[in-house]
């Protein structure tokens, strides 16, 4: 993919808005240790000045934000990322099946509770007397 142009540095309040996040989510990202912190730049005393990131922390942080969307726990997006650094294919791929075998059995369980609730709202709808089928389900009697 060709870029138009780099991105300039920027501050911890761009990096969030360019990943679709929130500041402290970047910063818990940075205590996990998949994102890195730069060092301050400029200033003296307190303030120390201001940390900046660049296309590669987007990239890092938006690719961490996809891998949650696949599903993926930070502790396996740390692994991938430390699977890219070592180039381990073969682990890469068996955390990704990992994590289809585990979206199947989400979806297998999602499209029970989806079938069950259209047979209760289907029961529901069928009468307009007696108790709500659906809320003697939930009930558990």
């Amino acid at each position: 993919m060709v870029r138009s142009q780099a991105m300039k540095e920027t501050t911890i309040a761009g990096l969030a808005r360019a990943g679709g996040v929130g500041v402290e989510t970047v910063r818990y990202y940075q205590r996990r240790g998949l994102l890195g912190t730069p060092q301050r730049t400029g200033g003296v005393g307190a303030a120390g000045g201001v940390r900046r990131y660049g296309d590669d922390d987007v990239r890092r942080l938006r690719f961490i934000r996809s891998a949650q969307t696949a599903g993926f726990t930070l502790d396996e997006i740390g692994e991938l990322l430390e699977l890219d650094a070592s180039e381990d294919r073969h682990r890469a791929h068996a955390l990704a099946r990992e994590r289809i075998v585990a979206l199947d059995a989400k979806i297998a369980e999602l499209s029970a509770a989806r079938q069950s609730l259209r047979r209760l709202a289907d029961a529901c709808g069928a009468t307009a007397s007696g108790p709500c089928p659906i809320i003697a389900a939930f009930e558990g009697d």
